[in-house]
């Protein structure tokens, strides 16, 4: 019965291999009927049979890869735009929030002083720098708990909306950074007095705040270092709004 099955599901394979084997025969047949030459059928289709392994190599190993990068870079590509519409959402103002809350948040302006015409070394030598300093955050009081608290409370159906995009698993740094950020709305979300909160849970949460704001420093330079290769226009844009610029100006200047 599974046989039948089998049979029955893959038919038209099945025909249209024995028809290409038939047709294979068929074509030896003819040469063989015409000059009588069992030896060069033989060569040949010894010398066919042995390079099959190579063109399973080119095909399966090397052109399939190339193809799946292919893909991958055109996916990727499209998910920058998501990236984008995160950054325009919620990304840059959180990075307002926390960048002004920053002891040193001079070291890392003058690091993210990006410019058009940045080459890609410049980008990775300043995401090594955030990736390897030390990020400290000062927070004065429990308003300003409460104001990020509601900030994020209100993004919380986009923030389940990006979670649940499949294709964001193939971007694995942001992913990173949407947990990072939707942990701490969770944390802030489930308190109910931030204006009494012990020293040792304050000291948790701003642990919580420095791991988004690094994920989202390092996320913010991956899509700037995007944006500047792809579209000049929305990097122009960018960088007139830029959170670590202290002159930044959304009016085009001369």
């Amino acid at each position: 019965m599974t046989i039948r099955k089998t049979l029955s599901k893959y038919w038209w394979e099945i025909i249209l291999a024995v028809f290409l084997l038939s047709l294979s025969m068929f074509g030896y047949f003819i040469h063989f009927t015409i000059f009588l030459d069992l030896y060069h059928i033989l060569i040949f289709m010894i010398g066919d049979i042995a390079f099959i392994p190579i063109e399973i190599l080119v095909v399966t190993l090397i052109l399939d890869q190339i193809l799946n990068w292919r893909d991958k870079q055109s996916l990727l590509k499209k998910l920058n735009m998501v990236i984008g519409m995160f950054f325009r959402e919620v990304g840059i103002e959180l990075l307002n929030r926390f960048a002004t809350k920053d002891p040193n948040r001079g070291r890392i302006c003058k690091e993210l002083q990006i410019e058009q015409g940045w080459p890609k070394k410049k980008f990775s030598r300043v995401a090594n720098n955030l990736h390897t300093n030390e990020i400290t955050i000062s927070i004065g009081d429990s308003t300003e708990l409460q104001d990020l608290k509601r900030f994020l409370v209100e993004k919380w159906n986009f923030l389940l909306g990006l979670l649940g995009n499949p294709n964001l698993l193939e971007h694995e740094s942001f992913i990173e950074l949407l947990w990072a950020v939707f942990h701490l709305s969770e944390e802030l979300a489930n308190r109910n007095d931030l204006e009494h909160i012990p020293d040792a849970d304050l000291e948790h949460l701003i642990g919580d705040i420095k791991r988004a704001y690094k994920f989202l420093t390092t996320e913010w330079l991956a899509y700037m270092h995007h944006l500047s290769r792809e579209y000049p226009f929305l990097f122009s844009f960018a960088m007139r709004t830029n959170p670590f610029d202290p002159s930044a100006c959304v009016e085009v200047r001369p």
